[in-house]
């Protein structure tokens, strides 16, 4: 099996559920909601 699809959980709480791996993040969606403005992710309505 390749790498990529090993292990998907997330790296700050360790669910398995909604992680994003794009760009890298590997972070639940909980977890990024929670980081992205420390990350200068900002949002747009």
């Amino acid at each position: 099996m390749p790498e990529e699809h090993e292990d998907r959980t997330c790296e700050r709480c360790g669910t398995r559920a909604a992680v994003y791996q794009q760009f890298g993040l590997h972070l639940c969606r909980r977890c990024f909601r929670e980081m992205a403005p420390k990350m200068g992710f900002e949002k747009h309505e």
